[in-house]
């Protein structure tokens, strides 16, 4: 390992400030381009055109609307404590970025008009998995601070929810990577990749790849998990008193939390910056100088599609039906697959089992498991039984025969008024009476 993670700690001073700079660039300008490709892909899915009239096919479109949110009037609410209230926005964008200085975008290369060669990588740890969640987990703090300071129920609510969502689904999101560490043999993300070289841990550790997915939507209050800005219930969520800068500071903030799980799951289960579909094997180049930089970000942009393919598709889940999904499906079946995937590899150490086939009956109970979750049925409810109706209390209508109507209610019908000839015989009696008069 110390080998492996020798190449870091020896650039320069003023590389490693090209580096931050570089990655703190990408990460605007990447935000600026998926909030384009977001509003382009949902409108196509609506039939809408998008933004299109602000530079070529719109896509100055998300400059306009930053500049806008800047200098629009900031507002700060009476009753907000004004110092967290400020320091909110800034706590959770700030982990946002610092996330990104672990995520390995491509192999050692040579610095153009330069002798150096350095990996395009700010830095490498043996945990930096483990820094990527924790510093991830600090923004759950802007957050749930945002929504207490502002003085408002609603934001206060948002806040709540938001950060009892986020913790929730940590766990099942960590509890996925266990798999990983255990394969990999290592929470360096540089050495994950490098272990994937011959198979992505996305296809051999199926399950912990689902897992991860489902999580890492829920994690970033996306749809349809986006249940701290249900509009209809909380106007806005944490964020309903901030306006100008600092709302724009929580909106850069979720788009680049959607880029850090991306990338995260690009690394530890698509095989990072190596080649798709094993197209190296036909040409080694496709894993050498900046090749490998295009396929990391082409699979970035996979998930970044997947977030939004989501939004224009599904409606927003209920509060108790997401928790319940967390604590009681989710979690339960990624502590079971953990278990499985920890006797697998003790058993490939002492050679004691084939392991395809150990693979095979592990991925089949799994299959099994996830089906009884989501598809078993419930247990038949006992009929209530019928109460006489109380003197002098409160007037319930009584129950339909047969228990409460389960399914879709049904179709309203009303009796068509039957014609009658009274009407047409005065009208016809007014009509003679006007012309006699006449």
């Amino acid at each position: 390992m110390e080998e492996s993670l020798g190449a870091f700690g020896q650039d320069p001073v003023w590389l490693i400030l090209v580096k931050t700079v570089l990655i703190f660039l990408v990460l605007v300008l990447l935000t600026l381009f998926n909030i384009w490709w977001e509003r382009r892909v949902v409108a196509r899915m609506q039939h809408r055109i998008g933004p299109n009239v602000n530079g070529p096919l719109g896509l100055l479109q998300s400059l306009a609307d930053g500049a806008k949110l800047m200098f629009k009037e900031d507002i700060i609410p009476k009753a907000a404590d004004k110092v967290v209230f400020v320091a909110a926005p800034v706590i959770a964008a700030v982990p946002a970025f610092v996330t990104f200085s672990v995520i390995p975008f491509g192999p050692d290369v040579q610095v153009p008009f330069t002798d150096i060669t350095t990996p395009l990588q700010l830095t490498d740890m043996p945990v930096a998995v483990l820094f990527v969640m924790a510093v991830a987990s600090i923004g759950i703090y802007g957050i749930v601070l945002g929504g207490w300071a502002s003085g408002s129920t609603y934001s206060l609510l948002g806040g709540l929810r938001s950060s009892a969502q986020m913790i929730s689904y940590e766990v099942a999101m960590g509890l996925a990577l266990v798999a990983v560490f255990l394969y990999a043999g290592s929470m360096s993300t540089s050495e994950i990749v490098d272990a994937q070289q011959d198979w992505w841990f996305g296809l051999i550790l199926a399950p912990s790849f689902i897992i991860y997915t489902i999580a890492m939507v829920g994690e970033v209050n996306r749809a349809p998990f986006d249940l701290p800005e249900a509009e209809g219930e909380l106007v806005g969520g944490f964020h309903t008193e901030y306006s100008s800068i600092k709302f724009a500071m929580f909106f850069l903030a979720e788009y680049i939390n959607m880029a850090t799980v991306s990338a995260l799951a690009t690394t530890l289960f698509l095989g990072g910056w190596r080649a798709p579909f094993w197209i190296d094997r036909l040409y080694s180049g496709f894993n050498e100088g900046y090749w490998p930089v295009l396929w990391f970000f082409g699979k970035v942009l996979f998930f970044i599609f997947m977030f939004i393919w989501l939004r224009g598709s599904l409606p927003r889940l209920r509060y108790d039906q997401f928790m319940n999904f967390g604590w009681k499906v989710l979690i339960p079946i990624a502590l079971g697959w953990t278990v499985a995937v920890a006797f697998i590899r003790m058993l490939s150490i002492d050679d004691g089992v084939d392991r395809q086939w150990l693979l095979i009956g592990i991925g089949v109970l799994a299959l099994g498991f996830l089906a009884a979750f989501l598809f078993g049925s419930d247990a038949p409810e006992e009929p209530e039984p019928d109460y006489e109706p109380t003197p002098g209390g409160f007037p319930v209508p009584a129950m339909p025969a047969g228990g409460p109507v389960r399914g879709a209610a049904a179709p309203l019908t009303f009796e068509q008024p039957v014609p009658t000839t009274t009407s047409g015989a005065r009208a016809g009696a007014a009509g003679k009476e006007a012309t006699a008069d006449g």
